[in-house]
């Protein structure tokens, strides 16, 4: 509890993760206010299009929590860190917890906030949580934050330079994943197991019962995993390279 009270005291004392909390939740809520302003009978307002800015979101919370444990190789911090605590396991265990529940808070806000806007500026609308579905599309909005964030400290424990890091996890999230699908015959297979795909299936799986265009939500997934398998899968992946990340990290001068 400690090793948590101090990570939690480390985080909250630096500006980029109020920062970045800003702008989570104002991309995510903007995007859900334009959608719900915009909406009309060819673009209606569903609860999948209220969550528009999902993945604006997401990049916005990685880009917090590489920044999270890479601030502390620049400044050097965590050196003192690993002499105070000589089992860096626990302590970067800790940050990463700290930073994942941080993730998580800010997913849950930003979902429900953007679902809040759209009934605010569309009480007519029917936004009402009934469906399996629409309660992963937004309740389970935290849950994908939360394990994407353990994803960029992992990235971040294994750069150690904030560029790098941020700009790994951005070109991947926004760019690799996408273009994997051209590759000729097995791309489209590939694409099917590749995490941030799979994380996609968990908000928007199993099915989307609007029936609705690409354009009005989070992305779309071709995953054949139902929705928690996927979810289970995602986290797994973040278990693995964060493993890879704390054994090199024990491995290596500070």
């Amino acid at each position: 509890m400690t090793l948590l009270a101090v990570e939690r005291m480390k985080l909250f004392t630096t500006r980029s993760p109020w920062w970045c909390t800003v702008a989570a939740l104002a991309v995510t809520i903007g995007f859900a206010a334009l959608m719900a302003g915009t909406a009309d009978a060819q673009a209606p307002l569903t609860v999948a299009a209220t969550q528009f800015g999902y993945n604006f979101g997401l990049v916005v919370v990685m880009v917090m929590a590489g920044l999270a444990i890479t601030t502390e190789y620049r400044f050097s911090t965590m050196r003192a860190t690993f002499l105070a605590v000589p089992n860096r396991w626990s302590a970067l265990l800790a940050k990463t917890a700290v930073v994942a529940v941080l993730a998580g808070i800010v997913g849950e806000i930003a979902a429900f906030g953007s679902w809040g806007i759209g009934k605010l500026i569309k009480p007519g609308v029917d936004l009402t949580l009934n469906t399996a579905y629409e309660w992963r599309a937004v309740a389970g909005v935290g849950l994908v934050y939360a394990v994407a964030a353990v994803v960029a400290v992992a990235v971040g424990v294994l750069v150690r330079h904030s560029a790098g890091a941020i700009s790994l996890v951005l070109i991947y999230n926004l760019l690799v994943e996408g273009l994997i699908v051209l590759i000729p015959n097995v791309g489209p297979k590939i694409h099917k197991w590749l995490p941030f795909n799979m994380a996609h299936q968990f908000v928007t799986g199993n099915p989307d019962p609007t029936g609705r265009d690409v354009n009005f939500g989070p992305p779309l997934s071709d995953a054949t995993l139902g929705p928690w398998a996927a979810l289970a899968y995602f986290a797994g992946f973040a278990a693995v390279l964060l493993v890879i990340a704390l054994a090199v990290a024990n491995r290596r001068d500070a």
